[in-house]
């Protein structure tokens, strides 16, 4: 089964970004190449049982086992050892890419409080866009009530767009929702 969304960007967003940013060929409109999921935990230098529930938080929204990252070197301030474990992190790419994106847009964001639009100054320079998330609670797929602590994340968007401007066009096409 065909994504919705990717089935939305083949058939009706691709041609309209071809025309709005005037492009020749249909092999130069940008598009999603992968989206990669990063939780940082500080806290599991102290407490080891956290990147348990990181992974499988990650793995409930993703539906994708994530990769455990680790220290790369040590930091005696922060008693940090070489090679500890840090964080988690997942890389979506096809069909998970646009399902979590497509989840992301129309149910995830939509539930955070007081929410007027993401920024639109995240972007790298490069087309790729960052987004902060403060809280893992917005998923519906988390069970709020297994929750030991509330924890945030990075979604990185990487695309095949050459500037800013593409990539921005790009995601508003898909239906991300800038402050205006």
């Amino acid at each position: 089964m065909v994504p919705r969304l990717k089935k939305a960007f083949v058939e009706r967003i691709a041609g309209q970004l071809q025309s709005e940013l005037g492009l020749a060929n249909p092999l130069q409109v940008p598009r999603l190449e992968k989206i990669v999921l990063n939780m940082g935990l500080g806290e599991a230098v102290q407490n080891a049982k956290v990147i348990d529930s990181a992974v499988s938080e990650l793995t409930s929204i993703t539906g994708q086992k994530p990769v455990v990252t680790r220290s790369k070197k040590a930091i005696a301030n922060f008693k940090l050892r070489e090679k500890m474990p840090i964080g988690a992190m997942v890389t979506l790419r096809g069909a998970r890419m646009y399902e979590f994106l497509d989840r992301l847009l129309s149910s995830a964001l939509p539930r955070v409080r007081d929410f007027k639009g993401v920024s639109d100054r995240s972007f790298d320079g490069r087309g790729n866009y960052s987004l902060g998330i403060t809280e893992q609670i917005i998923f519906p797929e988390i069970d709020i009530d297994k929750i030991e602590k509330v924890k945030g994340l990075t979604v990185t968007i990487c695309t095949t767009a050459r500037s800013d401007s593409e990539g921005k066009a790009l995601l508003r096409a898909l239906g991300m929702p800038f402050r205006s």
